[in-house]
């Protein structure tokens, strides 16, 4: 979703510079820079940011110039005053035996209120305006362009993170295949622990048992490995389709960490709880990536 693009322009007596850029974010946030006194700019540049892109924070910044002295005049009474100012200020700097640099005309018009610019009609607004958006218009096919580049670097790497992924999920399913073919007898074993503990006051075998036997089909790990499967083959169907892809994923990221997180906490053995945290990195490393996908 990072992207970026610049556009510089030109007309009659002014100069611009179009600058766009985008970082990850969950919806879109667009924050402008923009000449205040263009009435409507701000709309326009919303409208089209709008239309490109659907995620992220964007930024949109435009640097105007006028060529000096156009439309500029100088305020006589304002220059005068400030003139007197001059002379009063070196009178005093000499008095006290400080030499001052004589100011040039750049300086002088500096001083606030000398020089004026022409208020700009409503039409050379207009034009100027018109002008400003065709070049943005100009350069949001390359913001946008990058922006593709990216995702689709993103989309293969989330490829190959799914494919470790399903490799993790087959090493789990022998992990919970070889606990499952010994169930039986680890039922038995916990059975006559337990009856040998209890001593003359033993409840039931076949209660026992029972018990026995539901806290090892709680303890099954196969419907969260055939959801995470699942997952796995929705991620890869969206990847592949040709639309925005962003939001589902962040979705489905949010599934693939509850099941996870499920395993794991269903899992006494070793191995297949390492297992379970070698996915938790990968959907985490997975979910940062998401967020740069449209």
């Amino acid at each position: 979703m990072t992207g970026f693009a610049t556009r510089e322009g030109s007309f009659e007596d002014w100069t611009w510079t179009w600058d766009i850029r985008a970082v990850n974010g969950r919806g879109l946030d667009v924050k402008l820079r923009l000449p205040d006194w263009l009435p409507g700019l701000d709309r326009a540049v919303r409208a089209r940011i709008a239309k490109a892109a659907k995620r992220g924070n964007i930024s949109v910044a435009l640097r105007l110039n006028r060529a000096f002295g156009s439309g500029q005049s100088v305020n006589a009474e304002a220059l005068d005053a400030a003139l007197r100012a001059l002379s009063d200020l070196t009178l005093r700097a000499d008095q006290a035996g400080v030499q001052l640099s004589p100011p040039n005309a750049l300086d002088l018009l500096n001083f606030r209120g000398i020089s004026e610019t022409a208020p700009l009609s409503d039409e050379a607004l207009s034009s100027l305006q018109a002008a400003l958006l065709v070049d943005l218009d100009a350069a949001l096919p390359a913001f946008v362009e990058s922006r593709e580049r990216e995702g689709a670097a993103t989309a293969a790497g989330l490829t190959e993170a799914l494919d470790q992924v399903a490799g993790h999920l087959a090493t789990a399913r022998r992990l919970a295949k070889a606990r499952r073919d010994t169930q039986a007898s680890r039922l038995k074993t916990a059975t006559a622990q337990i009856l040998e503990a209890a001593g003359e006051g033993a409840p039931d075998p076949q209660r026992i048992a029972q018990e026995l036997a539901l806290l090892f089909v709680k303890a099954d790990v196969a419907e969260e490995l055939d959801r995470l499967d699942t997952h796995v083959s929705s991620a890869c169907e969206i990847l592949n389709a040709d639309a925005s892809m962003g939001r589902k994923l962040d979705f489905l990221m949010q599934e693939f960490n509850r099941e996870a997180n499920t395993l794991c906490s269903k899992s006494a053995d070793a191995a297949l709880t390492q297992v379970g945290l070698d996915l938790k990195v990968l959907i985490d490393q997975m979910r940062e990536q998401v967020q740069n996908l449209e």
